[in-house]
């Protein structure tokens, strides 16, 4: 008779097993019950007794016969993993294997069995029955055997799972949770506790003959199921004890108390025993990845080395950057979680993300995940909930006021009040959140020190680059180590401060003999395997660790005697690791290939509820093949909010698995992902846009592709990530290139060209952006208002800007406000006539240009939108100076920097500042002048504004008298504005420069700018610059030809007459004046002067008037 606790084999007549005292008594196969040792059948339903049994002495004063349904395994093991066991038998019958083994039975069972009716005790054994196996079966256990009043189960055979402990572990608390409500039955009903206890050790078995009824026999090496029964026995009621080694494995996963040291029947030292206390939430990514089975270090004691002493400056408060280079699977990941391991209890925060290969067109993505974590911000939380996180985490950090945390919120998905967002550019909205983040990441540092690591920044998006490009810049000074982890060859910037470089080379061949000794477990290794894992591993340890998986899972290798060797030396595995990959995916059973198909298909990581749509399959059957696939070591659990999430233990794995998926099956599962999308995500779309648009993208339904393409840009838009925006408007615009000519897809084409204006218009993108427009002008004809006023609006306000003649941009922008009034639409009203100012002011419509842009003022100031009334101030402004109203010009950019600093918006200011010294030096303040255009450059403008100011100053400087130096910025800045294709800001800077030269003595060289001016303004309709330029070839022909430059300055008095522009036209009586002097005609001299000198001292300029007094003094003399 064997005792099924300890394997002891005991003489036939035994009533008690002369190893561990257990009372040896046969329970029948067939119905369950417990007969004496001396049986041959069973007293109960004549069945032959098999004599390999034994129940725990308690069960034995108290027999029961459980359901016949518990008959044998066959009957109780659920089909699925019936056919799992089946598959592999003939693979793991006489192997040796690791395993975990638990022992079950019930507290005081025989005290119950006396008070209660036999058939109340079969009733409730049957229950409890139900839950253990449904708890041991859902962690792919095995029960091998009922003992009366408890089982016998198996973790890690006879279905193989390198995390048998852990599902051991689960499976007893998952028992535990599920008896709770049939004890609370047996309490309330017979007045009876009713617990159930359990031993749990791990160690070695020898797997023997696998019966078609699924029973295993097996070979206890050591100590492993004696152990189990042995912890079993001191495991007080409802307790759950498990051995060191168990305990060690999973010290990560579970919490347990210490109970000391036991002395057991069968060992001569004391036994540690730990009890199972609950399962650790909440893990970090470290210890996921411990949990799922870490490729051991090995070959990385410098790179660790260098990585401890950054972190050690960083503790310092020298903040640095760290830059992690290598080709994939060198093992960058396993380097920083063995970094991060060393850093465990000492007091740091860790920040974690990865960037993923679909994100690159998700502005922010991973610093949004990062935030998210630090703040705590879930799935699921409303917008105020999530608003009263952040400010709550602000106030902790310091950072007080309503505006870092309304920022905060819009950059997390709740966005700002219009009120608040029409306030500020995009550009500074942009400026202000970087700010806060930077701050929030810095003060972080005050309490704890901070690891803000990203890995695989190859695939970050230019936002996201941009941002940690400005916080490396930042560091030093704050206790910060910032960790990026990339391939050779990929960073998406140019300037980042990074402190220090590691590059990972692979592994040499010595090192990948350590490697593998310690995966399998061996002291040695053959030669002829190692020289093939260092040839067609290339010493990358991601290579290798494939390579033995293959040939493990081929009968490949064989190992014993704690020597790993070749199977044969003709040994086959494939050529590279695509292929290896590749071959272990095909030997895959059918559910498990295709979840792991659909889980490539949503990404790196993924969660269950939208891979069981991808693939349509049931969740359930989704979770039990991925925890398959988890034992394999495809995937692990990388997150528990809201759902399970699983990621691929590889990219590689992930790049492999989709790339060998078919076109047309690729097409279908992405169309599932985004329908999975839109009910997983509905109410709340737009924080899965960016998802949407990638699946829809690359699915067979284009209607989706397109129109949630232009929401995800719509939305980096809102976030000033033009890039990534512009990417979305490219993609929607590409996909309808082949669609259908149809209302809707017109509709939707005309949508992505025109908002994508905005972005063209802020990336100095003008002249494309233009030409877009005008391919879709057809189009808008039939368009509805609303879609036909918007296309009007950009298209006359970015012809003004790129040199078409002012009549074209007047038609668009006038039609524009007159299909707007027709529908109502007053913003599109005012934007258009905001555009209709600029666009007056280049065509010389100077009054009209008054006129348009005070209604337009006035609409946007009173509704707050600060950015678009500083955008009409700047035109009024241009068109008071134009026309020499220099107090009005004042006044309008006194009250756009005053918007500007009431918001801190950068450019703005900026603008406000150089368009103040603009005014300045054309009334004749050059100094003043300079002194703005000083400013603005101080606040490191971007290049149009630092182009504009340079300009500027340099005509200023030239007017003070310092024509070299003036003189040497202009043509500087003319050199760059030949590369912009702005015609109109080039010919203002040429017209400067011609007058430059003129005071410089360079005639010759004013001469032929204000030519050039002249014809580039006559082709184009720039009426007032025509004018300024005739005045200034006047003054350049002068008294060499008298009669030329009289036609000269008629032309251009003529002009400036026409348009308004009454300072330049006093300057042109002054030089008219001149010519009659030089013909001797004093009195017509005397008169030219006077009407001048009326003019300047109307509009107050002040350094006209001190020429003309000048002559005047003259003509008196004579």
């Amino acid at each position: 008779m064997e005792c099924i606790r300890c394997r002891h084999v005991n003489p036939p007549e035994t009533k008690f097993c002369g190893e561990c005292g257990t009372r040896l008594q046969s329970v029948c196969s067939a119905c369950r019950a417990v007969n004496p040792a001396t049986n041959k059948f069973c007293s109960e339903c004549g069945q032959p007794l098999t004599g390999v049994a034994s129940v725990p002495a308690a069960a034995a004063a108290a027999p029961v016969a459980p359901s016949v349904r518990f008959a044998s395994p066959e009957a109780y093991t659920p089909k699925h993993l019936a056919e799992k066991i089946l598959t592999s038998k003939s693979a793991i019958e006489g192997e040796r294997k690791i395993v975990t083994v638990m022992f079950s039975d019930v507290s005081g069972f025989t005290a119950m069995s006396e008070k209660l009716d036999p058939e109340d005790v079969h009733a409730i054994m049957d229950r409890a029955f139900d839950v253990i196996l449904s708890a041991v079966h859902r962690y792919e256990g095995t029960v091998n055997q009922f003992l009366g009043d408890g089982v016998m189960a198996l973790f890690g055979a006879p279905i193989a799972h390198e995390d048998h402990a852990q599902r051991a572990l689960s499976a007893a608390l998952a028992i535990q949770e599920g008896l709770k409500p049939l004890a609370e039955d047996v309490k309330r009903a017979h007045g009876v506790e009713f617990q159930m206890r359990m031993g749990i050790n791990t160690g070695p078995v020898v797997v023997g003959a696998i019966g078609h009824d699924l029973r295993m026999d097996y070979t206890a090496v050591g100590d492993t199921t004696n152990l189990a029964s042995r912890l079993l026995a001191i495991a007080n009621p409802g307790q759950i004890v498990a051995s060191r080694r168990t305990q060690h494995l999973r010290d990560r996963v579970f919490s347990f108390e210490d109970l000391g040291d036991f002395q057991v029947k069968g060992k001569s030292e004391p036994v540690r025993a730990y009890a199972v206390t609950g399962e650790l939430r909440g893990r970090t990514r470290l210890e996921i990845s411990k949990d799922r089975g870490l490729t051991p270090l090995v070959g990385r004691t410098r790179e660790l080395e260098v990585l401890t002493a950054a972190w050690r400056r960083a503790s310092a408060g020298q903040g640095a950057t760290v830059l992690l280079s290598g080709e994939p699977g060198v093992g960058k990941s396993r380097l920083l979680y063995e970094f991060l391991d060393r850093l465990e209890g000492s007091g740091v925060l860790e920040l974690e993300t990865t960037c993923a290969s679909y994100g690159r067109l998700t502005p922010y993505r991973p610093i949004l995940e990062v935030l998210r974590r630090y703040l705590d911000l879930t799935e699921g939380m409303s917008a105020d909930e999530v608003r009263s996180r952040i400010a709550e985490r602000l106030q902790d950090l310091g950072l007080d006021g309503t505006e870092p945390a309304v920022l905060l919120a819009h950059f997390a998905g709740v966005f700002a009040p219009p009120e608040f967002i029409n306030r500020l550019s995009g550009a500074e909205l942009k400026e202000r959140t970087f700010a806060v983040l930077r701050e929030v990441f810095l003060r972080a540092s005050r309490s704890a020190s901070v690891v803000l690591l990203i890995e695989n920044v190859h695939w970050l998006d230019t936002s996201s680059a941009e941002f940690l490009t400005r916080l490396a810049a930042r560091l030093s000074g704050h206790r910060v180590l910032l960790i990026l982890s990339t391939r050779p060859g990929d960073q998406p910037w140019a300037n980042l401060v990074v402190t220090e470089t590691i590059t990972l080379e692979g592994l040499g061949t010595e090192e990948v003999e350590g490697m593998v000794r310690t995966v399998l477990g061996v002291d040695t290794m053959s030669s002829e395997l190692l020289g093939l894992l260092a040839e067609k591993g290339e010493g990358n340890p991601l290579y290798v660790e494939e390579i033995l998986h293959q040939l493990m899972e081929t009968s490949g290798i064989v190992v014993a005697d704690r020597e790993v060797r070749l199977r044969s030396a003709d040994v086959r595995i494939p050529a590279t690791i695509h292929d290896i990959i590749a071959a272990r995916v095909d030997r895959l059973a059918d559910p498990l290939k295709l979840t792991l198909q659909g889980g490539a298909v949503v990404g790196r990581r993924f969660g269950t509820s939208l891979v069981s749509r991808v693939i349509a399959t049931a969740a359930e059957a989704v979770v039990e093949n991925l925890q398959n696939l988890h034992g394999l070591d495809f995937v692990f659990p990388a997150a528990h909010d809201p759902e399970v999430m699983y990621s691929f233990k590889h990219a590689l794995t992930q790049d492999v698995v989709y790339g060998g998926l078919l076109e047309r099956r690729r097409r279908q599962y992405h169309t599932a992902a985004g329908r999975g999308l839109e009910e997983l995500y509905r109410g709340r779309i737009d924080d899965a846009v960016e998802l949407l648009a990638y699946h829809f993208g690359r699915s067979t339904e284009a209607d989706e592709a397109v129109d949630y393409a232009i929401l995800a840009a719509e939305k980096a838009q809102r976030r000033w990530a033009n890039t990534e925006a512009l990417a979305y408007f490219d993609e929607a615009l590409k996909r309808l290139e082949g669609m259908p000519d149809t209302a809707p897809n017109r509709q939707r084409r005309i949508d992505a060209v025109v908002k994508q204006a905005e972005v063209m218009f802020a990336l100095g993108r003008h002249a494309e952006q233009v030409k877009a427009l005008e391919a879709i002008r057809a189009l808008t004809v039939d368009a509805d208002p609303q879609r036909r006023a918007a296309w009007l609006c950009w298209a006359g306000f970015l012809h003004s800007l790129t040199g078409a003649p002012p009549e074209v941009p007047i038609v668009y922008c006038t039609e524009a406000v007159a299909l707007a009034d027709l529908v109502g639409l007053d913003d599109m009203r005012a934007f258009a006539e905001c555009c209709l100012t600029h666009v007056y002011v280049v065509a010389g419509k100077l009054e009209d240009a008054l006129q348009t842009g005070a209604r337009a003022l006035a609409f946007f100031e009173a509704r707050g939108n600060i950015w678009w009334a500083c955008r009409t101030l700047w035109g009024l402004s241009m068109a008071c100076n134009a026309i020499g109203e220099w107090a009005r010009s004042l006044g309008y950019c006194r009250r756009g920097l005053e918007h500007g600093q009431e918001v801190n918006d950068l450019r703005l200011k900026v603008v406000g500042l150089w368009r103040t010294g603009s005014t300045h030096i054309l009334r004749g303040d050059a100094e003043a002048g300079v002194r703005y255009c000083d400013q603005a450059l101080a606040l490191s403008p971007i290049p149009f504004d630092a182009a504009t100011a340079r300009a500027l100053k340099g005509f200023g400087l030239a007017k003070a008298g310092k024509t070299q130096e003036g003189i040497a910025l202009l043509e500087s800045v003319a050199a760059w504005l030949d590369q912009q294709h702005l015609p109109y800001t080039r010919s203002v800077v040429a017209l400067d420069l011609a007058e430059s030269y003129l005071r410089h003595g360079a005639r010759a060289r004013a001469r032929e700018a204000a030519e050039t001016v002249r014809g580039a303004s006559r082709e184009l309709g720039y009426l007032h610059l025509e004018g300024w330029a005739e005045r200034l070839l006047g003054e350049c022909v002068g008294l060499d030809d008298p009669i030329v430059a009289a036609a000269h300055l008629s032309r251009a008095a003529g002009i400036l007459e026409k348009t308004g522009a009454r300072n330049e036209l006093a300057k042109t009586l002054v030089a008219q004046a001149e010519l009659q002097r030089s013909a001797g005609d004093s009195a017509a001299a005397r008169g030219l002067l006077e009407r001048a000198l009326k003019i300047f001292d109307a509009l107050g300029t002040l350094d006209g008037p001190d020429r003309a007094r000048a002559l005047l003094a003259e003509l008196g003399a004579g």
